[in-house]
């Protein structure tokens, strides 16, 4: 009788396989069992615009990527997939509905409204996301705005090429005022990965940093002040936007919240578009009732032409690019690759569904 034995980790016969021949077989069914997979990227350029390289999850399965996907392509685009990759492109219980092979949904984003959570629950799809991916990249975004509007950078350099220094009497001169972070007070709204990481950065610019969070004191950095609502309204020079999209955040910046602040108020908003009354908020700003705006996001992206922001005074917009350096997404992408080949082997990491 043969005798079993131990063989890094594996049982085996002896003389009956040896562990190379084992090894091999194992990864040759893996192998075997991810190719099985149909992989369906609806809408990819986000992600991946040119510069990246979807080698990664091509490994995973039968591969087919989408720059954009419109609502009525959806269905037929991923008929046949069992793994659907989404950025933007909703997937709600009807459309569900009409995919029976589908398996796995992967966010290629942090939130994830865009998916019936619930409804994919129901019929057995895990969903997942990325989490924390572009952490210092949005960060870095609150400071762009911020300098741009503490030193109005873009205007100057303007001016210089259109011969303003060159004609100057003086050696310098100033067209709009500028000041400094130091000593200014920002007031941060939620206190996750992105609320902490713009904290140590205005720390280091010497501002005085509140927070409206559900944290302890004692869960905060020791430069950070927890306070209400009320406080931070009117005793913050910039207010920066990084809490959760719910019924209770929405509208959250409005007429009433706007009225508290001090007249030189800054708003950032890197986090989602509704957080922000727009209407109000352009009032706001065409009356010199608080100072600047800087915002990433909207409530509808791409924008209406009348979105009142566009066009309101001493408002800076960018096109929802926080998240977009090369290095986030490179995250992204490797992030989304390993959610995917964690579900294949069976060690599902980031569902949002369970």
């Amino acid at each position: 009788m043969k005798e079993w034995k131990i063989t890094e980790g594996y049982k085996v016969k002896e003389d009956e396989v040896s562990w190379e021949e084992l090894k091999g077989t194992t990864e040759k069914t893996t192998e075997a069992h991810r190719h099985a997979h149909r992989i369906v990227a609806l809408d990819g350029y986000g992600l991946n615009p040119g510069d990246l390289s979807w080698e990664q999850i091509e490994s995973l399965g039968e591969f087919t990527v989408y720059d954009r996907t419109a609502v009525d392509e959806i269905v037929e685009r991923a008929a046949q997939a069992d793994i659907v990759l989404t950025n933007k492109t909703p997937l709600n219980a009807a459309t569900l509905d009409k995919l029976p092979r589908l398996r796995y949904i992967g966010v290629l984003a942090t939130g994830y409204n865009i998916v019936d959570i619930e409804a994919a629950k129901e019929r057995g799809i895990v969903v997942t996301n990325i989490p924390a991916y572009s952490t210092d990249s949005v960060a870095q975004m609150v400071f762009a705005h911020l300098l741009h509007i503490a030193n109005d950078v873009a205007a100057y350099a303007q001016s210089v090429k259109a011969g303003d220094w060159a004609n100057c009497k003086d050696f310098c001169y100033l067209k709009s005022p500028i000041f400094e972070l130091a000593g200014k007070t920002i007031g941060i709204v939620g206190f996750g990965h992105i609320g902490s990481a713009v904290a140590r950065i205005a720390h280091a610019f010497g501002m005085k940093v509140l927070a409206k969070t559900s944290k302890s004191r004692e869960a905060l950095p020791d430069y950070v002040s927890p306070v209400s609502w009320e406080t931070l309204l009117a005793d913050s020079d910039v207010i920066t936007l990084h809490c959760p999209l719910t019924d209770s955040t929405r509208n959250l910046i409005n007429a009433d919240s706007i009225a508290r602040m001090k007249p030189t108020a800054i708003v950032i908003n890197t986090g989602r578009g509704p957080l922000v009354n727009e209407h109000d908020l352009a009032e706001a700003l065409n009356s010199g009732r608080i100072k600047a705006a800087g915002v990433d996001v909207l409530s509808q992206e791409p924008p209406r032409a009348d979105n009142p922001l566009i066009a309101a005074r001493h408002c800076y917009i960018t096109p929802h690019i926080a998240w977009a350096t090369f290095e986030a997404r490179e995250r992204l992408m490797q992030i989304a690759a390993d959610n995917i080949r964690q579900y294949i082997d069976g060690h599902t990491v980031n569902q949002v569904n369970r």
